[in-house]
């Protein structure tokens, strides 16, 4: 069944392939108000449709009104921007609404453009289909900088980390706030498609099924994804502490050492006159002033090489 796909609202040609009874695709990116209340007009649609499809925003969902629907779906631009589609689904017709370009459905225009689907349900699965695979390159890029970010956090740790992990999830809470629903709307699309005219249910509910699994596959690597970067937090908070507990370490050592010194610095600098008088020459010197720090810091040393405090 080859499918017409117009880019502009060509009313002649859409009355014409109307009346010959032709399925066709109309796609208009970055529609103005005019050419919103033009579509309801051409398509007869319910004027909450042409409500909805007039400002983006939306929530994915799925409006039945009878002979057309309005399908609310998202997918990914390749820098991982939300893309909000509107489409007004009959059994005669498909017309998609879309706020810019047309990354996220250009895939599904060269599936028609090399082969012709076999039906109006086949046709509508595709650009779904399209629409929800576009996720799959996002998630792919995510998962590999969370990879990269755990190798980076045992090996190198830096206080940044802590900002790209929070910054990843905030990404992924933006793509699960759009799967999740369009899951919820795909496990009962097939219902609300079977009751328009020239769609049958059970092809309808067969392609939206393969939409659904894809959408449950999506929904689940993000929450797995989620989960991880769970764990990621946590072990660039263990290893902040590590470093933490090792600098405390270091410190301690350099302070213990320098107890005792500071000691005999103190005792010998008094002003006693048995100190005064009597260690007064070089061997005294080298002796009280500098054997016994020396002494000190030795014996310090073996006792935390004995106590095991140099080993990790």
């Amino acid at each position: 069944m080859a499918v017409r796909v117009l880019e502009q609202l060509d009313r002649d040609e859409i009355a014409r392939l109307l009346d010959a009874g032709e399925f066709f695709w109309l796609d208009l990116a970055a529609p103005s108000g005019a050419d919103v209340q033009a579509v309801g007009e051409v398509f007869g649609l319910h004027p909450l449709a042409v409500e909805d499809s007039a400002e983006f925003g939306q929530r994915p969902k799925l409006d039945d009104y009878g002979e057309t629907a309005l399908l609310v779906f998202y997918g990914v631009h390749d820098d991982g921007r939300l893309a909000e589609v509107h489409l007004h689904l009959s059994g005669s017709w498909m017309v998609t609404l879309r706020a810019d370009g047309d990354e996220c459905v250009a895939a599904a225009k060269h599936r028609f453009a090399a082969e012709d689907p076999r039906s109006e349900e086949e046709a509508i699965y595709r650009v779904l289909d399209t629409l929800a695979d576009s996720f799959f390159p996002v998630l792919d890029r995510i998962d590999e900088q969370i990879d990269a970010l755990m190798d980076e956090m045992v090996e190198r740790p830096r206080p940044g980390q802590r900002h790209e992990i929070f910054e990843l999830r905030r990404r992924l809470v933006e793509l699960r706030r759009v799967v999740g629903p369009q899951r919820d709307v795909m496990a009962r699309g097939g219902d609300l498609v079977e009751r328009m005219p020239g769609l049958e249910a059970d092809h309808a509910r067969d392609w939206f099924r393969d939409v659904y699994d894809h959408l449950m596959h999506l929904s689940e690597t993000i929450d797995s994804f989620r989960d991880i970067l769970s764990g990621a937090l946590d072990v660039y908070l263990s290893t902040q502490s590590n470093r933490l507990n090792e600098v405390t370490k270091q410190l301690t050592l350099v302070a213990t050492i320098f107890l005792p010194l500071t000691f005999v610095t103190g005792f010998f600098g008094q002003n006693f006159g048995t100190l005064v008088r009597h260690i007064n020459t070089p061997l005294a010197f080298w002796a009280y002033g500098v054997g016994v720090m020396l002494a000190s810091a030795a014996l310090l040393y073996a006792w935390f090489r004995r106590s095991g405090f140099f080993q990790d």
